[in-house]
């Protein structure tokens, strides 16, 4: 009876000890098989917005202000009247040269109508003296004859002595009348050439010339005189906001700035970044601008028109420029903002971003088909944010999803 209640014991002890020595399972983790692939991986930097024009207005004139039609914080439109100057004696300065053109162009018109009266009595002095030779070479033939008639008539004893040197002195008259009208067609001629055209040179159309001119300087001190009076009325370039404003009714503007405009519609993301971080930014990429100063820190969709070089020589900040829409004019320039930009897409081992085992994100752990882990060293060449790709693993290469799991190089794992 007693041993078999000791055998009883015994039995139940033995079973206990089979129990405790079979091996535990190995651990089950969760794995995903490397592959080829590409993504579009991003860059994070922060940065300020800034207006997209930051406009100073100033003065030329010495003018006081009549009225100012704005005050800082004022929304204003490109062609709005910000301020008008007192143009009092601008207008007084434009009447006279106003009426000293008048005079001018009555002058010119003088001395064309006068010109063409001094061609025109020119060429009747011209014509006059033709006609004068004419007459003097007429009256030389005529005497010439009754000279010779008078001389043939002397020899033969039927006119006088006195008769043919009466003729002689009639001939020598004619003569010097005719060299007389020659010199005369002479002098009309130099006139006539002299005075010219209106249309072809000469003196007249020179004299008109020169009143012309005076006529255009006229002109032309009193469309410089419009334009002063122009800048009297001072106007928004932009469509912006007034951040500044510095003249008053009645003050001189002097060479201060007198306003301060900003078009903020659209608007600049200003955002820094090291060299490394803007190598693979490219204009023309898609951004999106986070403002944690707005309410559910609002997002803003843009674009990158420029990366900027050093901002300072020698240091290693640089910027990335985005424009961005902005017409409910939420965000303002100043404001603290941080962007995500695309890069150029990137190919390779696609492995999820979880599987590094460090910061330094070059080991992850892969799962041969027998289920053991070995720690592999790779080369993280980009990422999305969830999903890496890296050189130094295979497509087809089973990766430990969660990198931080305690399984060490060499364990055997159950995998899914």
């Amino acid at each position: 009876m007693k041993a078999a209640w000791l055998l009883l014991i015994v039995l139940p002890l033995a079973g206990c000890a089979h129990k405790q020595k079979a091996a535990a399972p190995p651990p089950s983790v969760k794995t995903a098989v490397a592959a080829d692939g590409s993504i579009a991986p991003s860059e994070r930097l922060a940065g300020i917005v800034a207006p997209y024009e930051n406009v100073a207005l100033q003065s030329t004139l010495t003018e006081p202000a009549d009225q100012v039609n704005v005050q800082e914080g004022d929304r204003v439109y490109a062609g709005e009247v910000l301020a008008v100057l007192d143009t009092a004696d601008l207008q007084a300065q434009l009447a006279s040269d106003l009426a000293t053109v008048n005079s001018n162009h009555a002058t010119t018109t003088h001395d064309v109508y006068q010109g063409s009266l001094t061609i025109s009595q020119g060429y009747d002095s011209l014509q006059s003296a033709n006609a004068a030779v004419s007459q003097a070479q007429g009256n030389l033939a005529r005497d010439q004859a009754q000279f010779d008639r008078d001389q043939n008539l002397f020899k033969q004893g039927y006119v006088s002595l006195e008769q043919t040197e009466q003729d002689r002195a009639t001939l020598k008259a004619d003569q010097s009348a005719l060299n007389t009208a020659v010199a005369n067609v002479a002098a009309a001629k130099s006139t006539v050439q002299a005075n010219g055209s209106l249309n072809s040179g000469g003196l007249q159309q020179s004299t008109i010339q020169q009143s012309q001119a005076q006529e255009a300087v006229a002109a032309a001190n009193a469309q410089q005189v419009r334009v002063q009076i122009a800048k009297a009325t001072i106007v928004s370039p932009i469509d912006g906001v007034v951040v500044n404003r510095n003249l008053n009714p009645g003050e001189y503007p002097g060479t201060r700035q007198i306003f301060t405009l900003q078009q903020v519609d659209p608007v600049y993301a200003i955002l820094h970044g090291s060299g490394a971080q803007v190598a693979r930014i490219r204009a023309g990429a898609a951004a999106t601008i986070f403002a944690s100063d707005l309410a559910n820190n609002s997002t803003f969709r843009g674009s990158v028109i420029g990366v900027l070089n050093q901002i300072n020589p020698g240091s290693t900040d640089f910027q990335v420029k985005v424009i961005l829409p902005n017409p409910l004019r939420q965000l303002r320039p100043g404001m603290a903002v941080s962007g995500s930009v695309a890069l150029p897409p990137v190919r390779g081992i696609e492995v999820p971003e979880t599987a590094f085992i460090d910061d330094n994100h070059d080991s992850l752990m892969t799962v041969a088909s027998d289920g053991t882990v070995a720690v592999s060293k790779v080369q993280e060449l980009s990422t999305n944010g969830t999903t890496a790709i890296v050189s130094g693993i295979e497509s087809g290469t089973r990766v430990i999803v969660d990198g931080q799991l305690s399984v060490g190089d060499g364990e055997k794992v159950s995998y899914q």
